[in-house]
């Protein structure tokens, strides 16, 4: 995959994991649920273990794609080399998408591990666009 294509990626896996969130707070797949879902969410139950899990790792990847985003833009607009580029954006992509799992079913260390290889990808990137 180019670096393109893994932050394209990047960004379906942010929006996806938004959409799980969001039904699995409204419980979505029942009656009662689609209708919090399309209405105005005023008056949203607490959520599960899961759906607070979720919504959390959810927020954490549009905080974390955000960077990215910047710094990729920068090593693109910069000229940077491609390789370390689209090795940081590897990084970057793979660590966030184990983390969502990771955060998701509750295993909190790994999730942290996951976290700062995430965060080493955009540093790799950001550092190609330094050069």
């Amino acid at each position: 995959m180019t670096d393109t294509q893994l932050l394209l990626a990047a960004a379906l896996l942010t929006w996806a994991t938004s959409m799980l969130a969001s039904v699995l707070r409204t419980r979505s797949w029942t009656l009662e649920g689609q209708k919090l879902a399309l209405g105005n969410r005023d008056a949203m139950p607490e959520p599960s273990p899961l759906a607070g899990r979720t919504e959390r790792a959810a927020r954490n990847n549009v905080e974390n794609l955000a960077l990215f985003v910047a710094v990729w833009a920068a090593a693109r607009l910069g000229g940077a080399p491609p390789a370390p580029v689209a090795f940081g954006a590897q990084l970057f992509l793979w660590s966030r998408c184990a983390y969502t799992l990771v955060y998701m079913i509750g295993i909190p260390y790994l999730r942290t591990v996951l976290f700062a290889v995430g965060v080493v990808g955009t540093f790799i990137v950001g550092v190609a666009a330094l050069r």
